[in-house]
């Protein structure tokens, strides 16, 4: 396959899963895409990311984070914050994972980042109809999301508890939904550079690399060091 027909066939595929949002969103006028990373590692935070991207913004190579390469992950990473409407970031610590279990600190995160995202659109909103039209409150007020004319495209088959706009959650959303998959690059970047700053503070554990998860290196480096203050307790009970 030549260079030009895998573009065209990449073109092909982000296109098919904007037919799929749209199609899973039901007409709504604001699609927010929420995904997390980091469930599963030993240490480090869950974080999860919320988008809302332009339907008119083609971003190629588009998918679960899991399946890009981390230089494209990183290419990605920088190109979605550009020309994205929005996005919002959270972070739920080691500390809130071990007291209310992973699954609520994963939404707990998830709904931080929704929160973030909206505001960040509200602010970006303001800015732009204050520069173009003055202060005029029902312009702005038109060109806000609203439960009204919103939906939030969540991965996974769990909605986030007390967010009051219309939820869909979708099993396998980052592969096939463009707004869940930009989240989940967000998140999964986001997540990756943290783990880096941890591995230049404790450099016996391999973080750069392993990224929390439990390799064999990092259980090994527990047994022989120990657990840091940044390890999930409730994680380590079958290997300490």
């Amino acid at each position: 396959m030549t260079k030009e027909e895998r573009l065209k066939a990449e073109h092909e595929r982000i296109m098919l899963m904007y037919e799929t949002q749209h199609e899973l969103s039901q007409g709504a006028r604001f699609v927010f895409g929420i995904d997390e990373a980091g469930r599963g590692p030993l240490c480090g935070p869950v974080v999860a990311a919320c988008c809302i991207l332009r339907d008119e913004d083609e971003i190629l190579y588009l998918n679960d984070s899991k399946k890009i390469s981390e230089k494209r992950r990183e290419e990605l990473f920088e190109q979605i914050k550009e020309s994205a409407l929005a996005y919002g970031i959270g972070i739920a610590d080691e500390k809130l994972i071990d007291e209310v279990n992973i699954l609520n600190a994963t939404l707990t995160a998830m709904h931080e980042a929704f929160e973030a995202c909206l505001e960040m659109y509200r602010e970006k909103c303001s800015k732009r109809l204050s520069d173009e039209f003055g202060d005029d409150p029902a312009a702005l007020f038109d060109s806000i999301p609203s439960m009204s004319d919103s939906i939030v495209l969540v991965d996974g088959n769990k909605e986030i508890p007390e967010l009051l706009f219309k939820q869909l959650p979708i099993v396998g959303g980052d592969a096939k939904c463009p707004a869940i998959s930009a989240a989940s690059i967000l998140a999964k970047v986001t997540r990756d550079h943290m783990m880096i700053k941890y591995a230049e503070q404790y450099p016996e554990y391999g973080f750069a690399k392993n990224k929390g998860y439990g390799t064999k290196e990092h259980i090994e480096a527990l047994k022989k060091y120990g657990p840091l203050n940044i390890h999930r307790r409730s994680f380590l009970k079958n290997i300490l």
